[in-house]
């Protein structure tokens, strides 16, 4: 008889028997065949299908209990679905086995094809995931292709031919470095209005441009840093220092690094407090001062707060608790629209006419810069992690609330 090999059957019958009587697996198989011979017609006849292979070998499992057999008969297939489904029905058209009466009943019929494809989906995936986890990763390729493709963005501005980055002509702010190196690893993590000194000397072109542009230096936290921050404050308009941790330069800083270190910058007029006559630190003259200093400024702030507006401003806070909202107010203390904290920028940006901004939670540096640059007069916070030259903060302590 012919035989099908695993690999090529499409289908598995699977059928039970019930024999009420003791049998044997040949008279279970003389019987399939002897019994369906002729019920399908010639082009389904069990024999001439096994022959040409179409049907594979018939397995019987039989157990004999008790004068009564039981068992199991698995039928592998290469035919299509609705062939299959014919010869399976067949099967239960078997009455008897012998002399004893029987009964067939298909369970169901396996489609390995179905167990193949699952088979396939998960070696597949235990593939993917060892290709994944040998493999570099896709995002780290693309980081180090855009700090290169921004590292060849260095020009040379000025007479002096100056390293810089090139929005450092049409940016609204400037960071100073001091030298090529510092400019490239700003430059490799996205900043691109950075110029530097080449050397410790303040060429004439950068006096120039502090005093058009909101001027932040960034330099290394050593004292020849600090001489830097001095000699520019000399020549030139400087509103911001940051300086890299003690025993770092900017050159050796990580992306991180620099965004922490640009965070934590601080107005000159502090840095002019903290610095005594040689450049040293002066805790606690520098603490007295820095307490009087904001004791006269928060003294100020209340006095130019008309009480009307007070009044308004402690009523919007209060409104605002929690919500993570801000109102925005035109010139005339006017309401031009409520909206959430993270969506300050873009609602500023299509909205000129907005004059006060009144928030929940503390007014970020980053708000302020935006503040700055579009020409915002005040900002009402709960408190407030920075200051500014340009934007009276007033916080609700400054209101006594």
């Amino acid at each position: 008889m012919g035989k099908i090999a695993p690999v090529s059957a499409k289908y598995i019958i699977h059928a039970k028997i019930h024999v009420d009587g003791t049998v044997e697996k040949p008279d279970v198989i003389g019987a399939i065949f002897g019994q369906t011979e002729g019920l399908l017609g010639s082009d389904l006849e069990l024999r001439e299908l096994q022959k040409s292979g179409r049907i594979g070998r018939i397995e019987v499992k039989l157990e004999n209990k008790g004068g009564k057999a039981e068992g199991e008969i698995t039928i592998p297939s290469s035919m299509d679905m609705a062939e299959t489904a014919i010869v399976a029905s067949a099967l239960e058209t078997i009455q008897r086995i012998g002399p004893c009466n029987a009964k067939l009943s298909v369970e169901n019929i396996e489609d390995v094809r179905v167990t193949k494809r699952e088979y396939v989906i998960e070696r597949a995936k235990e593939l993917l995931k060892n290709m994944i986890d040998k493999g570099p990763d896709s995002a780290e390729l693309m980081e180090e292709l855009k700090q290169t493709v921004r590292s060849l963005e260095l020009v040379e501005y000025g007479k002096e031919r100056l390293p810089a980055g090139p929005n450092i002509k049409d940016s609204d702010e400037i960071i100073v470095v001091e030298g090529r190196a510092d400019v490239i690893n700003l430059l490799k993590h996205g900043f691109k209005n950075v110029i530097g000194l080449n050397g410790t000397s303040v060429p004439p072109t950068v006096a120039e441009l502090t005093k058009t542009k909101t001027t932040t230096v960034f330099v290394d936290g050593d004292r020849g840093g600090k001489l830097i921050v001095r000699e520019l404050m000399a020549v030139g308009d400087v509103d911001f220092v940051a300086m890299a941790p003690s025993g770092k330069e900017v050159e050796e800083l990580t992306k991180k690094e620099i965004h922490k270190c640009l965070r934590a910058k601080i107005p000159i007029d502090q840095f002019k407090e903290e610095m005594g006559e040689n450049g040293n630190h002066k805790p606690q003259q520098v603490q007295q001062q820095r307490v009087e200093r904001r004791q006269q400024r928060q003294q100020q702030r209340r006095s130019d707060v008309h009480p009307e507006y007070a009044k308004q401003f402690k009523k919007m806070l209060d409104e605002l608790i929690g919500t993570r909202g801000a109102y925005l107010l035109d010139s005339d203390m006017n309401i031009l629209g409520k909206v959430p904290t993270k969506e300050l920028k873009n609602t500023i940006r299509s909205l000129p006419e907005v004059d006060t901004i009144v928030m929940d939670g503390q007014v970020t540096p980053d708000i302020i810069r935006y503040a700055e640059r579009s020409h915002i007069s005040t900002i009402v916070a709960e408190g407030a992690a920075g200051s500014s030259r340009r934007v009276k903060i007033l916080t609700a302590k400054d209101l006594g609330v």
